[in-house]
């Protein structure tokens, strides 16, 4: 769910873009954007682009290929510099509608069941990566790198809202995203793609342009041309999608055709006794070139079939075609692919036409988040997330966001139901984290949720009005992460600070071992946030990093992501804004507050000094514990001292202060707001002794069945993932004007 648009890289034509960049210069073309897209409006007046917009040049973006280009903030290990971030997609933005250009973005939004094996292999090689960051981290204090760089966790599902942000046209896919873009530009005649992936070689389209070679400050950037590409290897465009099949791309794997090309290889060498001086890989394209142009003239077959004489099985055979017909693009062929798009029958008896038909608009135009897939695909997966595999205290994101996961999954597949177990729907999780080998999916069941109403239903829910109505989709909301309770802070607070402390207060509920100066640190970085400038929070000096900290701080950006699927599921009774992460998280601000939260400064420190803040940050504070008592939850202080890995850190204990000659010594360190790095595990047994099967359906077998349920025995505590709600009302309304909100006398007024 969370990872819905997990960074999934599509693999692309294996080779062929090594080919184009060291084999084939001559078309590998350098183009001027702006003068590309004044020529393109050009030739749209003359009407040789008929369906082309002639004031508005048009440039496709796959978002996927851009987010590590986009993403230049310094940190990258602390959960992300969000409001940074927005400010160099709005620079980025703005170099291309300077010039006239306009964007439209596209963003992967499912991974198809039949690149699920490739998804997997990716997500396991990351995650010995993973293990090298945290490696790194213990060791230096630092995040290492670019050689190790890793995405923010949720990069790719807040960007497309992001983007949204600015005005710009941004589409979600319901199949393969390249196939989508291409169909695309050829629909509207756009001037070219702009994008990392050989497959738009392939595709009978606009020209492709690389993102990894373009030039922000003039916007310049290679043209791949393949006409010219075609000259050099002796092919016609049309047996292009051939080619790309033997090579190996994300339909036909590389290790079913290397027979293929292992006898191509060889008849190319034996007729060429000089053969082309490139690297092997070069080799292999000018081979099956050969191999495809010959067969086809041979046989006097039309481009595109799949020859006769190629020496191949059934299997082989069906799958070349169906990967050739996969680069047709409408209007190309006399036969279309399935429809992808059409939600399986089983969960048709649980959701209306209506709620169908909602969700996939809102997919599409990226405005929803994980209902689409689940309640049309059945299906929901989340990508790597920075988590120590060591760390025997915290548990996974993905176990973390269970039982709020299945009650979303209530409120879409079972609200109205009768109670009635029989043909429960079920669905399949994806989800990495250290352990799970992902050899199959989770199967999870969906858990109802009580709301105060004569058997609602979803489209009740979703498309009715008034104010009891606006009542219920908060209530819905809220009971997803079981803090009712809050209802009591809507329209006296910020919905981002609403949202914040419902996350952080479910956190806390889930998850034993975190302390107060845990949520010290969450909350007040929540409350400050709102004063810092991107280049202020850029500035905050962290000499070195802790692990955990790194943890927790991608723990609650995950749990954005999860608060969106909520807000969708329950009828957005909040704007999807307030839960963007730039509204109530950074990164580096969380690590200097986890630091100061742990070294025991006093809470005016934490707060910067600031009284408007500091009664803001206590009243949410005590309203989070106010809700734990109730839950049984009995927070305790526990805080780590700083320890810098240096090799010779001072050896006495201290709060806050180092007493040795080393870096970052003295009181200096707090008030730069430098974070702590903690050796070691102090508590006992975790989760990963518990053994590796923690399959089930719905609920994990033996001991980890605990963990379906949230609790943890390794230290004699359980987790409350959910308790009966103790008020049954919705939201109390409100006497206080927004952004104002009274409590026992302590604070005035908050600021909004």
């Amino acid at each position: 769910m969370c990872c819905l648009r997990s960074t999934f890289k599509r693999m692309g034509v294996k080779g062929l873009q090594y080919f184009m960049d060291h084999c084939c210069p001559e078309a590998c073309v350098t183009v001027n954007l702006r003068e590309m897209a004044r020529q393109h409006v050009v030739k749209t007046q003359e009407g040789c682009t008929a369906t082309a917009d002639a004031t508005s040049p048009t440039l496709v973006v796959d978002g996927m290929a851009c987010l590590r280009h986009w993403y230049s903030c310094k940190d990258w290990a602390c959960g992300g510099q969000w409001k940074e971030y927005m400010d160099t997609l709005k620079t980025w933005v703005e170099s291309f509608t300077s010039a006239g250009i306009r964007l439209v973005f596209f963003f992967d939004g499912v991974v198809e069941e039949k690149k699920r094996q490739e998804w997997v292999s990716r997500r396991r090689r990351v995650n010995g990566e993973v293990k090298k960051v945290f490696c790194h981290i213990k060791h230096h204090g630092e995040q290492p790198g670019r050689e190790l760089f890793c995405l923010p966790s949720g990069l790719a599902t807040f960007t497309p809202f992001a983007l949204r942000s600015l005005g710009l046209e941004v589409y979600c896919s319901v199949r393969e995203a390249d196939y989508e873009i291409a169909s695309y530009t050829r629909q509207h005649g756009c001037m070219g793609i702009l994008g990392q992936d050989s497959d738009f070689l392939i595709y009978d389209s606009a020209p492709y342009l690389s993102v990894a070679k373009l030039r922000i400050n003039n916007l310049t950037t290679v043209m791949y041309d393949r006409q010219r590409l075609c000259q050099t290897i002796g092919l016609t465009i049309t047996q292009l999608p051939l080619l790309a099949c033997l090579l190996g791309n994300d339909v036909v794997s590389e290790g079913l055709m290397q027979n293929i090309r292992n006898n191509a290889l060889t008849t190319y060498r034996r007729n060429n006794p000089t053969p082309h001086s490139g690297a092997p890989q070069g080799q292999v394209v000018l081979a099956l070139s050969q191999l495809v142009s010959s067969s086809c003239v041979r046989e006097n077959e039309e481009t595109g079939l799949v020859p006769q004489s190629l020496n191949l099985s059934a299997h082989q055979r069906e799958l070349l075609k169906r990967g050739v017909c996969s680069y047709l693009l409408p209007g190309q062929k006399a036969h279309e692919l399935d429809d992808t798009s059409a939600p399986p029958s089983a969960f048709e008896k649980h959701i209306s036409p209506n709620i169908l038909e909602a969700c996939r608009e809102k997919h599409v135009a990226a405005e929803g988040f994980m209902v689409y897939t689940v309640v049309c695909v059945g299906v929901t997966e989340c990508s790597n997330t920075l988590e120590d595999e060591e760390d025997r205290e915290l548990l996974p994101q993905a176990l973390v966001y269970k039982p709020c996961r299945q009650r979303i999954y209530g409120l879409l597949l079972l609200l109205g139901q009768d109670g009635s177990d029989v043909d429960l729907p079920a669905i399949r999780e994806w989800f990495v984290f250290p352990g799970n080998p992902l050899k199959e999916p989770d199967i999870v069941h969906p858990v109802p949720v009580t709301l105060p109403c004569d058997r609602p239903s979803l489209d009740l829910l979703w498309f009715s009005t008034g104010p009891e109505v606006s009542g219920l989709r908060l209530t819905a909301f809220l009971s997803v992460f079981d803090c009712l309770e809050l209802s009591e802070l809507y329209g006296a607070i910020e919905d981002s600070l609403l949202a914040a402390v419902c996350l952080v207060t479910y956190i806390v509920l889930q998850v034993q071992t975190l302390s107060l100066e845990d949520v010290d640190a969450y909350l007040s970085q929540a409350v400050c946030l709102r004063l810092k400038s991107p280049q202020e929070l850029r500035h905050i000096e962290l000499p070195f990093l802790s692990s955990r900290g790194v943890q927790l701080g991608s723990l609650y950006v995950r749990g954005l992501s999860h608060l969106l699927g909520a807000n969708g599921a329950s009828g957005c009774p909040l704007a999807n804004a307030a839960l963007m992460p730039w509204h109530s998280f950074d990164g580096r601000l969380f690590q200097s507050k986890y630091l100061l939260a742990h070294s025991g400064a006093e809470k005016a420190e934490l707060l910067g000094s600031d009284s408007s803040c500091l009664c803001l940050f206590l009243q949410l504070r005590d309203k989070l514990l106010e809700i734990c008592r109730k839950r049984g939850r009995d927070l305790q202080s526990r805080p780590n001292a700083p320890q810098p890995p240096f090799k010779n850190p001072p050896a006495a204990k201290y709060r806050g202060r180092h007493t040795g000659g080393s870096p970052g010594g003295g009181e200096a360190w707090r008030g730069r707001g430098e974070t702590t790095w903690r050796r070691g595990h102090q508590h006992g047994r975790g989760w990963r002794d518990r053994g590796d099967d923690r399959r089930d359906q719905g609920e994990y077998e033996d001991g980890g069945r605990q963990w379906g349920r949230g609790e943890h025995r390794g230290r004699g505590q359980h987790f409350h993932p959910s308790h009966p709600n103790s008020r049954d009302g919705g939201p109390q309304s409100m006497s206080q004007s927004r952004g104002r909100w009274y409590n026992r006398g302590r604070c005035h007024q908050t600021p909004g």
